[in-house]
């Protein structure tokens, strides 16, 4: 008797048990919804010899940054598959190992191959999408479009309730500019399945693009508290109420929020919602003008000693630059600078000269050198959508930028990037800074 995946596709096992348990524990790894881990590991001790469930499992690995074990993992599967599985599976097998050993240029093509000719098989389908997916980290300029693309060419042949992929449908559309129609698929999956992280976010994304914070705030408010802790998106979906309260001008309370959910020792997050979102965090509460309480910069640097200490991960490198600027460190970005140039002399990272400049940018901009900060970055200011992630947050380098124009006295640029932005989504910060600039 054959057994089907969620979405109707055979599986190699002659266990129901362990297909019941992967279908369980796959829409909980879609959903970024905690105990994946465990249901998958009950799959494989139905039938260790299910391939499929392996590859699951590394992928969960890969996801927490434990590179060592996903690719033991993925290497059990590939050994099982290539003894008894399906083309299908071989494939499906196959993409996830060059995203697990960081082929990732590889990983795309083959992904997008996959999904040509198995486009339901929703694993493999989700390794493009995403902010922090194969297409964000590809180094494209218009990965953003990409993503729409991907959705609509195979979007006939999913379910109308498909809670998947309305989702990251809706989260394409949002983030390329079609915020309402975005923001209505999204809901759509949202109502489906409440108990998802990456529908949650998706939407509090696609309120952020429309302008409205208020309602951002207030779902996060309404949802955060039924997501446990240990939920991998649970301190990033926090940081983005601690940006709405930032947003209003509320600093006390996005550091309240700050301390319980998004600071290292308070969040059980992937390392690079870590990274990026204390990084981020603390930039902007300085920049707009507040006080960063003593020893918050040094505990996020300490904690990113851990992670990403090579250059060549763009978004990544981005927001160590960052850190080590907060914190007096020019040599340790300096040098990572001059890994990125090496990097890009020899093809190798593909966002290109976008990301050693931020990173320059944003050391000038820690010295308070606000000419040579926007001297940096006007010139590359279209290319920052190379680095990958959100709009939202790669919305900081523009700040920056906005920031550095403003306080070395470029007026008339300042208003002008201003007045694109509120035409882009309305802000109330934009709003002060565009009064502040009128006075």
């Amino acid at each position: 008797m054959t057994r089907f995946d969620s979405r109707g596709l055979p599986l190699s096992t002659t266990s129901d048990l362990a297909a019941e348990r992967y279908r369980h524990g796959i829409d909980l790894l879609l959903s970024a919804w905690p105990g994946a881990a465990e249901v998958l590991e009950e799959a494989i001790a139905a039938d260790p010899t299910f391939a499929l469930a392996h590859a699951a499992r590394a992928r969960l690995h890969a996801i927490r940054s434990e590179l060592a074990k996903a690719k033991a993992r993925i290497a059990t599967a590939e050994e099982i598959v290539a003894r008894h599985g399906t083309e299908r599976e071989r494939s499906h097998v196959a993409v996830l190992s060059l995203a697990i050993h960081g082929q990732s240029a590889m990983a795309l093509e083959r992904a997008l191959a996959h999904a040509d000719t198995w486009p339901r098989d929703v694993l493999v389908l989700s390794l493009p999408l995403g902010a922090f997916g194969l297409f964000a980290f590809s180094g494209m300029a218009n990965h953003d479009q990409a993503r729409v693309d991907l959705c609509e060419r195979h979007a006939r042949h999913f379910d109308a309730d498909d809670w998947w992929f309305l989702t990251y449908r809706g989260w394409s559309h949002a983030e390329n500019g079609n915020v309402a129609h975005g923001r209505a698929l999204t809901q759509r999956g949202y109502d489906l399945r409440r108990n998802n992280a990456n529908a949650a976010h998706a939407l509090s994304h696609a309120l952020y693009e429309g302008g409205a914070h208020d309602e951002a705030e207030r779902l996060i408010a309404d949802w955060l508290p039924g997501y446990d802790r240990t939920g991998v998106l649970h301190g990033h979906i926090a940081w983005h109420s601690a940006l709405g309260a930032l947003e209003r001008g509320d600093p006390e309370g996005a550091l309240a929020i700050y301390a319980e959910h998004i600071q290292p020792s308070a969040t059980a997050g992937m390392p690079v919602n870590v990274v990026s979102d204390t990084a981020s965090f603390l930039w902007r509460l300085k920049a707009y003008g507040h006080n960063v309480p003593t020893g918050l910069w040094e505990d996020a640097a300490a904690y990113s000693e851990n992670y990403f200490q090579k250059a060549g991960f763009a978004f990544a490198d981005v927001h160590m630059a960052l850190l080590a600027a907060a914190t007096g460190d020019k040599a340790a970005v300096e040098e990572r600078v001059k890994a990125q140039m090496a990097l890009i002399e020899s093809g190798a990272l593909p966002a290109g000269p976008v990301v050693p400049a931020i990173c320059r940018a944003a050391l000038a901009f820690a010295d308070e050198d606000y000419a040579a900060c926007a001297r940096i970055l006007e010139p590359v200011a279209a290319e920052v959508v190379r680095i990958g992630g959100s709009g939202a947050q790669r919305e900081m380098v523009e700040d920056m930028l906005l920031l550095a124009l403003m306080r070395s006295g470029e007026a008339v640029k300042a208003g002008q990037l201003l007045d694109r932005r509120l035409h882009r989504r309305p802000s109330s910060r934009d709003t002060r800074w565009q009064g502040l600039l009128a006075a």
